[in-house]
């Protein structure tokens, strides 16, 4: 039976909120089906505002991955306003998709992706308004499977009680897979119910229903134990990873939204996964092994992207996407082809010892040069040591050079603070490396109109790295040091008025690292603090610490626990954690002797190009490192200002030299 848009009752409240474009959809590239015509149907969130959300490359991946299916359906959600919910809840307009706008509770799936832990409150408000149970043990077959993805979800212990499923690790086969068991199971008239369906999930081995495990704990509240609590479960549930990203050329047809979203740009990611070994970098460690795009299947994509979206800027995105095996022949022979057609390329992740004088050139030949970041992390070479960022104040200084000689006059320097180990001098040593990149800058560019932006975010321990052990800091230790560094920066105002300085405060460090590392009782945490009105945690003029510091002292409680001790205790090297039991294919004794070699300030190098570190992922994961070169070269597929009359059967491959 089909199902009714909402919109009518819906738009009668649009004029009522702020920006309401965001919810009415039409975008360039959304796709609507009738919903009889198709037999399993997804809706997809980013809980996050429309302009945050509707660039996520992940959601529009599975999007396309999806609809491409000719009997599944996939439409997306976003978290909606306070002031658009409050009108919802008076007027009984439920969770809605933006292309259909369809009610949610009426999908047969509900995939969130979570790249933060700080959406949490908006997944439960997204979940309450679509008429879901917010317990899972109290939904039936009539309500959507709720399944978490994206990097939070290698630790979805916090929010175990409010969703069904997670999958770990790459989505785009995994999507089809579950696709197909639901696709089944209501073919054979649905059996067994809900609990059938998710136990055929949980057979794969790499689909992790919380309900099917239970967990012991000690009498001092760690955890004892996370066992199945029954037979025909796997004991470890594996991540997805997608091998052959050339097989996947995703997105095909970007969203080009109508509203302003925080990134115009057209997207390619070059490669997945990274092997440099930060030892803070839990997507560096989680999306192991490297596999690049090659040369050719990038220029397809850019060519399709920007003709299927009139974008006239081309993001290359990747961890870290000058280390790509090939990155200067895919920077100028995009360059060569684009070359007059007002189309720009940016590399928005770059390593300082990555960049050179040819990527500045390629990136800046068209005229346009979009502001630089660069990562050092830390500012004294002992703290880059011990969280493995093997980068010196020479490269930084030969990279600014570089950049402002080749025109730039803007770069962006990112810093952590509240690194294991650190001390005040570790912290104020990043004011003596801004003056030192403005003192150089101004040698370069001949004048000084140049400009450095020092930004400091709170460092986080996080599952399925080295620190996960580490102690995290506590908000007045970091708040104090970022008060020195400032003041560091402003003690010679000749160098410190060229320095912009921006920085999150210790807080909600504090607050993503409770819901980083916690287990199924922290859910306790969440729940009380959507109640009290959380949401949006992830935008500071939101964010309560006061209501999360509240509430943890309430619902801890109760567990004799604290927030403190999930937060700023040290864990023992035998002590079970939360997420033990999701396997991301690395070795646990290997992270441990990692984060002792981080203690004793010992580097590693990067294995792309130097012999096995017994990481554990490719032996774990059945696979292997996939990096270029193919030999093969960019060419322009058409003299500048004819793209689009390229004939049908043209090759967009160049023969090898």
């Amino acid at each position: 039976m089909s199902v009714t848009s909402v919109y009518p009752k819906l738009e009668q409240l649009l004029p009522l909120v702020k920006k309401p474009i965001q919810y009415v959809g039409g975008e360039l590239g959304a796709v609507t089906k009738p919903w009889e015509d198709t037999v399993v149907r997804w809706a997809l969130m980013y809980p996050d505002a429309y302009e945050v959300g509707v660039p996520n490359q992940g959601v529009q991946i599975l999007y396309e991955v999806l609809n491409e299916q000719p009997d599944v359906l996939a439409e997306r959600t976003y978290a909606v306003w306070p002031d658009l919910e409050k009108l919802m809840r008076e007027h009984g307009v439920p969770q809605f998709t933006v292309d259909a706008h369809r009610p949610v509770g009426s999908f047969d799936a509900f995939g969130v992706s979570f790249a933060t832990e700080m959406g949490y409150t908006n997944f439960l408000t997204a979940i309450d308004l679509a008429g879901i149970p917010l317990d899972a043990a109290e939904r039936t077959e009539d309500h959507p499977i709720v399944i978490a993805g994206g990097h939070a979800a290698f630790n979805p212990e916090p929010i175990a009680r409010f969703i069904d499923a997670a999958v770990l690790g790459d989505g785009e086969e995994a999507v089809l897979e579950i696709t197909g068991i639901i696709r089944a199971w209501k073919a054979e008239g649905r059996p067994g119910g809900r609990d059938e369906l998710l136990l055929r999930l949980a057979r794969t081995e790499s689909v992790y229903v919380p309900r099917f495990y239970d967990v012991d704990y000690l009498p001092d509240g760690r955890i004892q134990r996370v066992i199945p609590n029954r037979a025909d479960v796997p004991f470890r549930v594996h991540k997805r990873t997608t091998m052959d990203l050339d097989a996947w050329p995703y997105p095909k047809k970007p969203l080009v939204p109508l509203a302003e979203s925080v990134h115009e740009r057209y997207a390619v990611e070059i490669f997945r996964g990274c092997t440099r070994g930060c030892r803070f970098c839990q997507a560096g460690m989680i999306t192991r092994p490297v596999r690049e795009r090659s040369i050719t299947t990038i220029g397809e994509m850019v060519q399709r992207g920007i003709d299927q979206s009139g974008f006239n800027e081309v993001g290359l995105l990747s961890l870290s996407s000058a280390d790509h095996s090939e990155i200067g022949d895919v920077c100028s022979g995009l360059a060569d082809r684009y070359e007059g057609e007002n189309v720009s390329l940016s590399l928005p992740s770059t390593r300082v010892d990555a960049f050179n004088v040819t990527l500045a050139n390629e990136l800046s030949r068209n005229g346009r040069r979009s502001g630089l970041t660069f990562a050092p992390e830390g500012g004294s070479e002992r703290i880059r040591r011990v969280i493995n960022k093997m980068v010196s104040e020479e490269d930084l200084i030969r990279t600014v050079v570089t950049a402002y000689g080749n025109g730039w006059r803007q770069v962006k320097l990112y810093f952590m603070c509240g690194l294991p180990t650190e001390t005040d001098e570790d912290v104020v040593a990043i004011a003596k490396m801004a003056h030192e990149v403005i003192r150089a800058g101004r040698a370069a560019a001949g004048n000084k109109d140049i400009r450095v932006t020092v930004s400091i975010g709170g460092f986080v321990p996080k599952p399925h790295t080295p620190f996960q052990w580490a102690a995290q800091e506590h908000p007045e230790v970091i708040d104090r040091r970022l008060d020195l560094l400032k003041k560091a920066i402003n003690s010679d105002r000749s160098l410190g008025r060229s320095i912009g300085y921006r920085y999150h405060d210790g807080q909600p460090s504090l607050i993503e690292g409770l819901l980083s590392r916690g287990d199924r009782r922290v859910g306790d945490v969440i729940l009380q603090v959507w109640r009290e009105g959380g949401r949006f945690d992830g935008w500071t003029e939101h964010f309560s610490y006061e209501r999360w510091a509240g509430a943890a002292d309430e619902a801890l409680a109760a567990h004799g626990l604290d927030l403190a001790w999930f937060t700023t205790r040290e864990r023992g090297e035998l002590e079970v954690l939360p997420w033990d039991h999701l396997d991301s294919g690395l070795d646990k004794d290997w992270l441990w002797s990692d984060w002792q070699d981080a203690i004793a300030e010992v580097e590693l190098d990067d294995c792309r190009w130097t012999p096995c570190f017994d990481c554990g992922v490719c032996p774990a994961m059945d696979t292997e490192i996939q990096i270029g070169p193919t030999g093969k070269k960019l060419l322009p597929l058409a003299i500048a200002g004819t793209r689009g009359h390229v004939p049908s059967n043209h090759s967009y491959e160049a023969d090898e030299a």
